[in-house]
């Protein structure tokens, strides 16, 4: 007789096949286990909302004068630097001015020569004269023919001619003269404005050239504590936007703080970019505290419209779309009204849904109203994807 031990294991052996298979079939035969999707929900709320148009622009002085040089030459000296303050006529260059001066010595050399000549030319005039009046004189007493008269007369013509041409050509001196004294006065580069330099393009013993156009030497801001953001606005919000408007933005150099300007000037002409049609806004700052630098890029936030004690819902509400049919969902929709839109909040059975009407449009919330919503209602906002329904793929015998 085999002992008990042995009968027992070899029963469980024989039985073993038929519990794996047992297992197995209760492990895809058993029903699915419903898993709640979970919602993160957020309240309404009611208080001040602000709609505005977002933009991004350039930091500048509202008067930029960019100094350059009308004439050619070597820089023999600078007077002014990055960051100077600068007043009006302070000089803050000179170009060698030898050549220039010597330009000026000869032009009024050939001045002189020319009065000279005008002078010379004002006694032929004058013996001219002289001359036909004797010949008149011997005419009236038959002394000489009418032919001697008329020489003397055309004569006459002929000197007072030569006279005009001496003196035009006096002018013409006087005029060359007068340039090469401005080209001269040129070289030495003064400051047009009060302001700061903020800009150097050139250093000493440079040659600068302005056979074509004027060099830029030095640029100067004119006061740097009042500013301006030259930003572009798409042509979609262009409408909303209008001058005057109050308008907020930032600076990388500051996150933490928010500036304030308003908005100045909507200039008319278009610019366009890979298609898309912007207008360019001109938004005045004040920088008193000279924190804000020149050529910083601002993100800008222009407000168009500001409405108080309204209730308001966070945009995300609005987007929110439950896992339903999407036959139950085209349906929900087709029944909104003009300005309609759908809010989802939690309820005995679920999510029930709330056809609501939309106001104002905020950067992070919306305007909302109708629907039985009241203020403090929770609202379903973004459906929270947690890990997938945590169902045991197999069995333990332990």
């Amino acid at each position: 007789m085999r002992p008990v031990s042995s009968r027992l294991a070899a029963n469980w052996l024989l039985w073993l096949p038929l519990l794996l298979i047992a297992a197995a079939a209760a492990y895809y035969y058993r029903p699915a286990e419903d898993v709640a999707p979970a919602y993160s929900t957020a309240e309404l709320s009611r208080g001040d909302l602000v709609a505005t148009v977002s933009a991004t622009g350039t930091l500048s002085p509202l008067i930029t004068v960019l100094v350059g040089s009308q004439v050619s030459g070597t820089i023999q000296s600078l007077s002014a630097d990055f960051n100077m303050p600068v007043k009006t006529g302070d000089i803050i260059a000179q170009i060698e001015p030898s050549l220039f001066a010597a330009k000026v010595a000869e032009a009024e050399a050939n001045l002189k020569s020319a009065e000279a000549a005008r002078d010379k030319a004002a006694v032929t005039v004058n013996e001219a004269r002289r001359n036909l009046q004797r010949v008149a004189s011997l005419e009236s007493r038959k002394l000489v023919s009418d032919s001697d008269v008329d020489t003397a007369r055309f004569a006459l013509e002929a000197d007072e001619a030569e006279f005009r041409l001496k003196v035009a050509a006096v002018a013409e001196s006087r005029a060359a003269r007068d340039h090469e004294r401005f080209n001269l006065e040129n070289t030495t580069i003064r400051a047009p404005i009060d302001g700061v330099v903020i800009s150097r393009n050139v250093d000493v013993g440079q040659t600068v050239a302005a056979s074509l156009q004027a060099p830029t030497l030095f640029t100067i801001a004119q006061d740097l504590t009042r500013m301006q953001i030259e930003t572009d606005v798409d042509e979609s919000f262009i409408g909303m936007v209008k001058e005057g408007d109050p308008v907020s933005f930032s600076v990388f150099a500051y996150p933490q703080r928010t500036f304030s300007g308003t908005l100045a000037q909507v200039r008319l002409e278009p610019k366009i970019e890979a298609g898309v049609v912007k207008y360019n806004c001109i938004v005045h700052v004040d920088n008193s505290d000279l924190s804000l630098k020149p050529g910083m890029t601002a993100t800008v936030a222009i407000e168009v419209e500001r409405r108080s004690g309204v209730l308001k819902v966070p945009n995300a509400a609005l987007r929110f779309v439950p896992p339903i049919p999407p036959a139950e969902i085209a349906g929900l929709r087709a029944a909104l009204k003009p300005g309609e839109s759908i809010l989802w909040t939690p309820g005995n059975d679920g999510l029930e849904p709330r056809h609501v009407k939309v106001g104002l449009v905020g950067e992070k919330e919306t305007e909302v109203e109708g629907g039985g919503i009241v203020e403090g209602m929770a609202v379903a906002v973004t459906l929270r994807k947690e890990d997938e329904a945590r169902t045991r793929r197999g069995f333990s015998l332990f």
